[in-house]
């Protein structure tokens, strides 16, 4: 017990720097929603971020730690004390959750039924997020400049979002310009969810069947229930063609409605070629991961000119931090 008091106190101290200094940038760039802390402190592996008035993180859990923190509930409440202190934010509105070693999909399974909703800005834009349910809260925070790099280069343009859980690069898109966004996910809950975000941002998206996509003149912004895999080949036979293409899948996939499980540090130039032939030319692909040490090589698409531009995505709550690595693949 004296040694999670002591924690806490370290925790405490370093949040509350990091608050302090952290709210102003993120009004100078207009959002309410960043990062607090990031395993800066290797005795307390966790990742807290601040939504708005109320805090979501995680434990991350290690093979070596299991004795350690034997009780990590009761270590999560007290280090939930000292973030409360540290922000001036209530315990009932701070979540934080277990993150186990990751097996399949985990990371999307719901873990609870609270509902605890908070909207949050990036800009002149809002987004629903979910803090209290499932280990991610529906806005990944480390691609928040990708996002903004999307909307400047929408205008204009046709967007295929794959793996679009809620809906962020698409509502980035659609306010950047887009004359058509088409948005692919597997789920439903994540397509209901992106509805409600372009519903909030005074879009109207709706959920349309896979041959709709292959109109050739976009209707506005459609939501897609398909597996990725079996979309783009469809799309392939169908000749469909965007001028965008956003390719953010997640680390591994083995869900039992999909062709095939997916893995993407195996799979990324068969995703990155299954993409090639609806792209337009001068198109562009943003391969965005966040799988460990991937060394990507598309020097097979020799035709392509490929940059990895991760460094210029990284912003002010992730400096030091690892952050997903992005590709710019363009089709000159």
């Amino acid at each position: 017990m004296e040694k999670s008091a002591y924690q806490a106190e370290i925790l405490f101290n370093r949040i509350k720097k990091r608050h302090r200094h952290l709210k102003k940038w993120a009004r100078r760039i207009g959002t309410d929603a960043f990062r607090l802390y990031d395993r800066d402190i290797p005795e307390i592996p966790l990742v807290i971020d601040l939504y708005k008035d109320a805090v979501a993180g995680a434990f991350f859990e290690r093979r070596e730690e299991d004795a350690e923190y034997s009780d990590k509930k009761e270590w999560l409440e007290c280090m939930k004390t000292a973030v409360s202190q540290a922000v001036s934010v209530p315990d009932e509105r701070i979540f934080l959750k277990i993150r186990k070693i990751q097996r399949g999909n985990n990371q999307y399974e719901r873990m609870d039924g609270v509902n605890f909703f908070v909207d949050v800005h990036e800009g002149d834009l809002i987004f629903r997020v979910n803090l209290s349910d499932y280990l991610d809260t529906g806005l990944f925070l480390d691609r928040r400049s990708l996002r903004r790099l999307i909307c400047t280069g929408a205008a204009g343009k046709r967007l295929l979002n794959l793996f679009c859980y809620t809906g962020g690069f698409s509502i980035h898109a659609a306010n950047g310009g887009a004359v058509g966004v088409d948005s692919v996910d597997m789920s439903n809950t994540y397509l209901d969810w992106a509805k409600v975000n372009f519903s909030l941002n005074r879009f109207t998206a709706e959920i349309a069947s896979q041959e709709a996509a292959f109109f050739k003149k976009p209707p506005g912004f459609r939501l897609i229930r398909a597996d990725v895999l079996r979309f783009l080949d469809a799309a392939t036979r169908a000749r469909c063609a965007w001028d965008i293409i956003v390719l953010d899948p997640p680390v591994f996939s083995n869900s039992k409605r999909m062709l095939s499980y997916l893995d993407v540090k195996r799979d990324y130039q068969s995703l990155v070629a299954k993409c090639l032939p609806l792209l337009e030319k001068h198109g562009k692909i943003f391969f965005s991961t966040s799988v460990r040490r991937i060394r990507a090589d598309f020097s097979m698409f020799s035709i392509l000119s490929a940059q990895n531009i991760t460094e210029r995505l990284r912003e002010e709550d992730f400096c030091g931090k690892r952050i997903p690595e992005c590709w710019e693949i363009t089709n000159p």
